[in-house]
């Protein structure tokens, strides 16, 4: 075996190709945080949802795993979803909703402190947006009710320019 050097996309593309720059949701950008606090107002039944916030237009990424959130649902056997609403592209295309687009199923089961970004993994716990008019993004309790007083309580972190 050799010894080898190896360059990550962003690298390559900013340095190696002599371009210099990265657009700023890559490198440079600043972090902004999205602080979110819902209290179930009355019982819900399973497919409830809560809008937690609305990412900025224009390119975003989240950093779905560098975001956390203390959950009390208190029903058995509860999960979350966590995913973002429809929303159109700066060039005028609709992009579908995706309500498990960054985490599927999580575990919320017992009272506690949760990470986010299960279902992005393959993008290192972010994800890109790039919307028109901002995205919102929305947790779900597909399987479960949510009870009346149930919390949910965080923040989400994302890159701008």
């Amino acid at each position: 075996m050799a010894v080898t050097t190896q360059y990550s996309t962003e690298y390559n593309q900013a340095w190696v190709a002599n371009t210099g720059n990265l657009e700023t949701n890559v490198q440079r950008g600043r972090v902004r945080v999205a602080y979110f606090t819902a209290t179930q107002d009355g019982a819900g039944d399973a497919t409830s949802s809560v809008a937690l916030c609305k990412l900025p237009a224009g390119k975003v990424r989240l950093l779905a795993s560098q975001s956390k959130a203390y959950v009390n649902w208190t029903t058995a056997s509860a999960t979350l979803d966590l995913g973002w609403d429809a929303y159109v592209a700066p060039d005028g295309t609709a992009v579908t909703a995706d309500p498990n687009g960054i985490d599927d199923g999580l575990d919320v089961d017992t009272a506690g402190y949760q990470t986010f970004g299960n279902a992005v993994t393959a993008t290192g716990g972010t994800k890109l947006f790039e919307s028109k008019n901002g995205v919102v993004i929305r947790a779900t309790s597909q399987d479960e009710a949510i009870a009346d007083g149930d919390v949910l309580v965080g923040f989400l972190l994302y890159v701008v320019d």
